[in-house]
């Protein structure tokens, strides 16, 4: 009963799993040093309801430990033993109204830790363990009531320290080493992935077949979060963004009220969040089933970027190389329709191009939607390697404002994006979401054939009475 707080995913992810992440990070660490790794905590939402409860990915990343109030504490080198958790106490009524507390008899079994405490002893604990230790590995910043606790700790024991006795050794950041780790996924974490592309996929599916003008952006949401419960993911794992019309030309709209007009296109961006693993992907649609001439012109330039870049998706490619491929093609594709003049290289230099498209191609997915991990190593792009996990989400927006007066009108209020999630591998690369139809035509054929077997006059749920 105990263990249902514990994400364990029969075939995958066990105990000694989490164990191993351990000791690689304390394989890692400077001898004589000491890693907090702090558990999230309950977050009010309004007076007595609390949002729903989700781990620090860190946290979760070394122990698999999904109660709030919680710190992992690692000590390399520790005769009485490496790994230490504090955590809640069991209490009988709180079990009652929110389900199983571990407690910390249950932890080290539990947990495969050397030893577990009660999180409310901390204060009494702590200090002892930090004593004499050289390095104190902790990413400040992140959780306030830690930083404030971690200097109390260490104020006490600089009050308590004779001349002659070794000071606390310095405050380094847990990130580079720990996010180093977290950014190559084993192959467990690359199955938890294509299960979290598959149900984002499958999502994406359910809302084509509902498409319809009329229909609200709140109607295909819903649908969206129907669909992850229904093939058992949770949560989303971000907002989605489910944008029609000049909507779409904001990048993380996220208001999803709009209705859905006959002859606009309908971004959706969204992902779901499985067993804490994140998918990441975005279609746009025709809402009436096709694109017009100019929507599909710049649709066809998004793709072709997409494809540029996921061409580049290969070990020992740099991670800035999908993102140049895809703004070559961004940029030819608007000089081609006269949105752009000029030079090709001198627009990419001046970042001329930037009006329509404004942000980057690729970003890290894992247990985060933007993981962790460096981009730049000593100031260069680093190379892509065999578990790393990104995005390729080329984009075009073409906002319908008084920047955009002097453009034909056929192409304002246009906002395009084709986001794959991509895992680099030995042979080259595997595109996760690569079931999920991006093809002009493909796209057009599954509508109409929606169209058929449903009718246009589908049910249309747009929130009034």
């Amino acid at each position: 009963m105990l263990l249902r707080n514990l994400r364990l995913i029969e075939g995958l992810l066990t105990l000694r799993d989490f164990a191993a992440r351990r000791q690689q990070l304390l394989d890692r660490m400077h001898p004589g040093s000491i890693a907090l790794v702090p558990g999230a905590t309950q977050q009010r939402r309004n007076r007595d309801i609390y949002f729903p409860f989700r781990q620090d990915s860190d946290f979760y990343y070394l122990t698999g430990f999904c109660e709030p109030d919680a710190l992992l504490v690692l000590m390399p080198g520790r005769a009485q033993g490496e790994t230490v958790i504090f955590c809640r106490e069991r209490d009988a009524v709180a079990e009652r109204r929110d389900g199983p507390i571990l407690g910390p008899e249950a932890g080290p079994a539990a947990l495969a830790v050397n030893d577990s405490f009660p999180i409310s002893d901390v204060a009494d604990i702590l200090p002892g363990l930090l004593e004499g230790r050289t390095q104190i590995y902790m990413n400040l910043g992140e959780h306030l009531l830690w930083d404030s606790r971690l200097v109390a700790y260490l104020d006490e024991l600089a009050q308590q320290r004779g001349s002659g006795e070794a000071e606390v050794g310095k405050i380094v950041a847990l990130g580079h080493l720990l996010h180093e780790q977290r950014l190559i996924k084993s192959a467990k974490e690359q199955q938890l992935m294509r299960r979290a592309a598959h149900i984002s996929v499958a999502a994406q599916y359910r809302v084509l077949e509902k498409l319809r003008p009329g229909l609200s952006e709140a109607a295909l949401e819903a649908e969206l979060i129907y669909s992850y419960r229904a093939h058992g993911a949770k949560a989303e794992a971000y907002p989605s963004i489910v944008a029609a019309g000049n909507n779409a030309c904001t990048l993380h709209y996220s208001k999803n009220e709009s209705v859905l007009l006959d002859g606009d296109l309908v971004l959706i961006d969204a992902g779901c969040e499985f067993e804490y693993y994140a998918a990441d992907v975005t279609r746009t649609y025709p809402i009436s089933g096709c694109f017009s001439d100019a929507q599909r012109c710049l649709y066809d330039i998004v793709l072709a970027a997409n494809r540029a870049a996921i061409a580049q998706c290969a070990a020992n490619s740099h991670f800035n190389a999908p993102h140049e491929a895809a703004t070559t093609v961004l940029v030819k594709g608007l000089l081609k329709l006269g949105l752009l003049e000029g030079e090709l290289e001198e627009i990419i230099a001046a970042g001329s191009h930037e009006q329509f498209c404004p942000h980057k191609t690729s970003h890290w997915l894992g247990l985060d939607v933007h993981d962790v991990g460096d981009y730049r190593l000593a100031g260069a792009w680093r190379d892509l390697l065999p578990g790393m996990v990104l995005t390729v989400e080329p984009g075009i927006y073409i906002p319908r404002d008084e920047t955009t007066e002097h453009i034909a009108d056929c192409y304002r209020g246009i906002g395009i994006r084709i986001e794959d999630a991509v895992l680099i591998t030995q042979q080259g690369c595997e595109v996760l979401t690569q079931d999920l139809v991006k093809d002009a035509d493909a796209i057009e054929v599954q509508l109409a054939e929606n169209f058929r077997q449903h009718g246009p006059q589908a049910a249309i749920h747009t929130g009034s009475a």
